[in-house]
Order: structure tokens, then C-alpha cells, then sequence
């Protein structure tokens, strides 16, 4: 006898959306069959999936929980933690997390590591991971502690190439030493993920805005431009291209970011898209609308134009995965900074971000459920090293499962959601809504109802799969 059946729902497998019925024990999908076909076998339990469209548990490889949030008068607070954005994941369909460690805030990088542990164990109800985070002059003896690291099942790491803003200093990376922890990776089967702009480019239009008076944060995408990213986009592939390097770039916001990654891509450099969908949903025009702060994530929205080339990309493999930059906090928060050097970045979109993708991607753009389920879920398990224990619906795979109902046409409402008091979504229409999410097999989230636990969430040891390393697989 199985656990659990889900049955009679069109399940978004491996080789295609097919009517399917999913068999669940100890955790995992131990078998998927033809309608029906378990009912001989019985299950402690049977759930009833006709009508509604069955996908594996989506998967943001882009969050911060718990993060450092700047305030403009010089202080420092909090974002909202685990126990809050882990429970708002789950009731939107994400199953799995990725955060950051930052390799700074320890005495050494594994004790970097066991405090941030402290931040998640016990504390979040969905699974999660993390990515290792470099930032500023980087230290002689960290380079052997990355490669251990990433062996531990930390494959993936973070570097920026930019401080951002002129308030902080130290973000930055050298190049010098960027090409010290590429030749790590590619000596222990490791991932750059690159936070990446040119940063002489960025510094000097802070300096040329604020002499202009120019510093409204409606002028954020002339700081932020598509001339930064096309420069630093191609200078970072350059040097991983030189090296051997496989490189995943975060948040991707222009069309140069993603001509210079089809052009890598094209040469057979191992390379792999992310944009978030902010990116893909609003343009700079939206800084000019009341609270248009609300819209921002850092580098920055970007025009009609560039919001086209972000969805040409993902038809054609120079975007993999749909991500958030989860930064969980209240209105008050996001509003505090009104220049463009004080704005608060990321986005409280965990919750909607799978309703929203399918409504855009399916509903209105005719995209494939499964190349719909590869970008907010396949992809990243595939590219983060988790696949396929993570982002598949075949035997052996966790039961992770979200069940879309397209009869629940709701509209995005803050008040109706588990993040925070506003919503950059509100009031958008949706084609689906979550009605069912499974975590390992547990059902967490039922109609609305919360089952979970904040001790469900378990950490996730990664390794990246060689052939995505060695080329553009996906």
C-alpha cells in the first residue's frame, strides 16, 4: 500500500504533460502511472487531481531570508526570516529555496556555514540550500576553503562584480581574484553564480546624477544601464570562457545581458540565464508610478525593449530560470529610500511568483507546461545541483508536488497572501492558483489551509551534474 495517491491530474512528467496518477511512499514518487492504474495497490490516502494540472514543486535558486537591509540613515535592520518567506513559499507551490552564505560573517568559511545554519534549521517549512557568498579583498586561505565547500555540497558561488551603490564598499570583487575562484571551480566541479555590472560604468553615473541633481530613483536604469551589463557580462565570460568556468548569471534585467550570454552560448562556453520576474513584467516606466519603489530590484528595470529580449530568451536557452530575489519586508521598508542610491532592493514575490509565471507563460503567451515547469523548477534543479532528487515528477524523486487549480482565476491581493503588508502584484488576474502542495510527500498547504511545519524544511547537499558543466546542456 502507498502513502499517497495523486490522481486524475494532468502531471507535467519528465517527457511531457500527460493524465497521470502518482505514487507516493516514504517521501519519494515511487511510481507514475496510467489513470487509475493503483487503485488495486490502495493508499492510506488518495487525492483527487482531476481538472487540475500537476508539476513538480517549484524551485527559486534566488532568495535572502534573514538578509542585512541598509536603512538610509546609516542603520541596519533584518529582512523578514525563513520562518516567514519558507511558509509564503510553500503556499504558492515552491517547494526549495536558495539563500546565501556570506563567507565574511564567519571566522572561517565553515563557520560561516554553521551560522547560517542556525538562521534555517528549525526555521523554515520548505527545503533549502545555499549559495556561498565572496565579497571585496579576498583572503589567501579561502580559496581552499571554497574547494572544500563545494565538495560539502556548497557548488555554487556567489561574486559581485560591482559595489552596487557608493555605500557599499566591499561588495566588489577584484578580477584578479574572480579568476582565482573560477579556477576553483573548475577544479572541483563548481558553479559561479555573478551578480554582474561594470562597476567604473555604475559609479560614475551615481557621480554624474547627484552633480546633475538627478537623484530620484525613477533614474535608477540610467545608473543601473544596459551598457554596464553588456560590458560586464562579456568580461566575465571572457575570463570563465579563458578558464574553463561554467557560469550561471543572476538576474539578468537587459537585451545586451542576453546577447552576450547566446553569443557565449554559441561558442559552447558553459553558461546559464536567470532573470526575475520583476525583469520580465514591469519597465522603468513603473518607477514613475505611485510607490514605484515597489517595482525595483537591483541592477535595475529596463525598457519594452529589454523586457522582449528577456522572453526571447527563455524560448531559446539564454534564460533557464525565473528567480525572485526574495527580499521579504514590510511597505514601510520598501519605501524608506527614495534616491538612487538609498532605494531598497528585491521584491516580496515568493508566494505568487508560479501562479504568476503560468498565467504569463501559459495563459497569455502559449508556452508548453513543460517548458513552463522547466523554468520555475526543472531548470534550477538541473543547473543548482539538485536534479532529479528536486524538480522532477518520476519515481525515485522527492514528492514534491504543487497542484495548480485553473478554475481559482483569483486576483493577486496582498492581504490575501503570507509575505508582508503589500504586494508588487496586486490586483493582477491570475489563470491558476495553488490547491495543493506536497513537501516530501507531507501535505503542507491543502486549499488554502496550512498543514506545515517549521521543522519540515530540511538543508539540501548539491552537486552539479558534469554535464552541465561541460557545455550548455539546457
Amino acid at each position: 500500500m502507498f502513502d499517497l495517491i495523486v490522481t486524475g491530474g494532468l502531471a507535467v512528467l519528465p517527457s511531457g504533460a500527460e493524465k497521470a496518477d502518482i505514487a507516493i511512499a516514504g517521501g519519494k514518487i515511487v511510481a507514475v502511472g496510467a489513470p487509475g492504474g493503483f487503485a488495486a495497490t490502495g493508499a492510506t490516502r488518495t487525492l483527487d487531481a482531476s481538472g487540475q494540472i500537476v508539476i513538480p514543486g517549484g524551485i527559486d535558486p534566488h532568495v535572502h531570508c534573514k538578509w542585512f537591509l541598509p536603512n538610509p540613515d546609516g542603520s541596519a535592520s533584518d529582512t523578514d526570516p525563513p520562518d516567514v518567506v519558507g511558509r509564503a513559499a510553500l503556499h504558492g507551490g515552491t517547494t526549495t529555496m536558495i539563500d546565501f552564505t556570506r563567507a565574511s560573517q564567519g571566522a572561517n568559511l565553515q563557520d560561516a556555514i554553521a551560522k547560517r545554519e542556525e538562521d534555517w534549521k528549525g526555521h523554515c517549512a520548505c527545503d533549502y540550500a545555499q549559495h556561498i557568498m565572496v565579497e571585496g579583498a579576498l583572503p589567501v586561505d579561502l580559496f581552499g576553503q571554497l574547494a572544500e565547500a563545494i565538495q560539502a555540497g556548497f557548488p555554487t558561488v556567489k561574486i559581485f562584480t560591482t559595489d552596487i551603490t557608493p555605500s557599499r564598499k566591499g561588495r566588489m570583487v577584484d578580477f584578479g581574484d574572480i579568476w582565482e575562484v573560477f579556477q576553483v571551480l573548475k577544479a572541483n566541479g563548481g558553479l559561479g553564480v555573478i551578480h554582474s555590472e561594470d562597476n567604473d560604468i555604475v559609479m560614475h553615473m551615481y557621480g554624474k546624477l547627484i552633480r546633475e541633481g538627478r537623484t530620484g530613483f525613477a533614474n535608477m536604469a540610467e545608473v543601473h544601464n544596459t551598457l554596464s551589463e553588456d560590458i560586464s557580462f562579456r568580461r566575465v565570460i571572457r575570463l570563465a570562457e579563458k578558464v574553463g568556468a561554467t557560469l550561471y548569471m543572476m538576474h539578468t534585467s537587459a537585451a545586451s545581458g542576453v546577447s552576450a550570454i547566446r553569443e557565449a552560448r554559441s561558442r559552447g562556453v558553459a553558461i546559464y540565464g536567470e532573470s526575475l520576474h520583476q525583469y520580465m513584467l514591469y519597465t522603468s516606466e513603473d518607477y514613475k508610478r505611485p510607490n514605484g519603489q515597489i517595482y525595483h530590484t537591483y541592477p535595475s528595470l529596463k525598457s519594452a525593449e529589454d523586457q522582449a529580449a528577456l522572453w526571447a530568451g527563455t524560448l531559446d536557452g539564454c534564460i533557464n530560470c525565473v528567480a525572485t530575489d526574495e527580499i521579504c519586508c514590510t511597505l514601510a521598508k520598501k519605501l524608506q529610500g527614495v534616491r538612487i542610491d538609498d532605494t531598497t532592493g528585491g521584491n516580496a514575490g515568493v508566494e505568487p511568483r508560479v501562479a504568476l509565471m503560468y498565467t504569463e507563460m501559459v495563459g497569455k503567451r502559449g508556452y508548453s507546461l513543460s517548458r513552463f515547469v522547466d523554468l520555475v523548477s526543472t531548470n534550477a534543479a538541473k543547473i543548482m545541483g539538485l536534479y532529479p532528487r528536486k524538480g522532477a515528477l518520476a519515481a525515485g524523486s522527492d514528492a514534491d508536488i504543487c497542484v495548480l487549480d485553473p478554475a481559482d482565476k483569483r486576483m493577486i491581493r496582498a492581504q490575501d497572501l503570507h509575505e508582508t503588508d503589500y504586494s508588487p502584484w496586486e490586483g493582477r488576474q491570475m489563470e491558476a492558483w495553488p490547491c495543493l502542495t506536497l513537501l516530501r510527500g507531507k501535505v503542507v498547504v491543502e486549499n488554502g489551509t496550512w498543514r506545515g511545519s517549521l521543522t519540515d524544511g530540511k538543508w539540501q547537499h548539491r552537486k552539479v551534474a558534469p554535464e552541465l558543466l561541460a557545455g550548455p546542456v539546457l
